[in-house]
């Protein structure tokens, strides 16, 4: 009968406990914005999950802003794609009705495996293609096909001018427009002595055959 009375006393003396605890979480508003921790730059759409509120979850907007309502002591959870989890807990003391703070999240690096893609499906394949492969004997043949005629040819062809040709063509091109700005082009229509000379040519085309018959 003693040990029934104290465990019924225990648990009446707990839940009053709980319920003083209870009574002195505050209901406030709690706001604020997601920034990184290096750059300054806001996160957006981070997920915010309220622990001590059955995982209620809400979501900060493009510019890392959230405002939700909560109690003082809770633990609130953010999370987001490319930067690690962060709890934080709201002070258990404030006096107004709303709360406002600064998340700073850190960003992961996930360093990948290294991949290497084959072009081969089989170990099969591998050994014939390597086997029919023509390797030249020394690099004495590599350098003389390389800069063989046909090659060069296809390089100037193909390959883009780089800065430097591109560079030195406009420094001819400023440097003969500068030389010759003071010069008149002249319209050859227009010059009689041409003229003159395109006749004498004509006179002596029908003088030649003339003669000739």
């Amino acid at each position: 009968m003693k040990y029934t009375l104290t465990i019924i006393l225990l648990l009446f003396f707990s839940s009053l406990f709980a319920q003083q605890i209870t009574k002195e979480k505050k209901l406030i508003q709690f706001s604020g914005i997601i920034t990184d921790v290096d750059s300054s730059n806001v996160v957006p759409y981070v997920t915010v999950t309220n622990l001590n509120n059955n995982n209620q979850k809400y979501a900060a907007n493009y510019k890392g802003f959230f405002s939700f309502t909560a109690r003082t002591g809770d633990s609130i959870l953010y999370t987001a794609v490319g930067y690690r989890d962060y709890v934080f807990v709201i002070p258990a003391v404030i006096n107004e009705t709303k709360f406002t703070t600064m998340i700073k999240m850190k960003s992961e690096i996930v360093n990948l495996p290294m991949v290497r893609v084959y072009p081969w499906a089989t170990v099969e394949e591998f050994t014939r293609a390597f086997m029919a492969m023509k390797v030249a004997d020394d690099d004495y043949s590599i350098a003389a096909k390389n800069l063989s005629r046909q090659s060069l040819t296809g390089m100037i062809q193909t390959l883009p001018r780089d800065g430097g040709e591109i560079s030195g063509t406009n420094f001819r091109f400023n440097h003969d427009r500068a030389l010759n700005k003071n010069m008149v082009q002249t319209n050859p229509l227009l010059n009689p002595f041409a003229w003159g000379k395109l006749m004498q040519n004509i006179f002596k085309g029908d003088q030649s055959r003339s003669a000739e018959n």
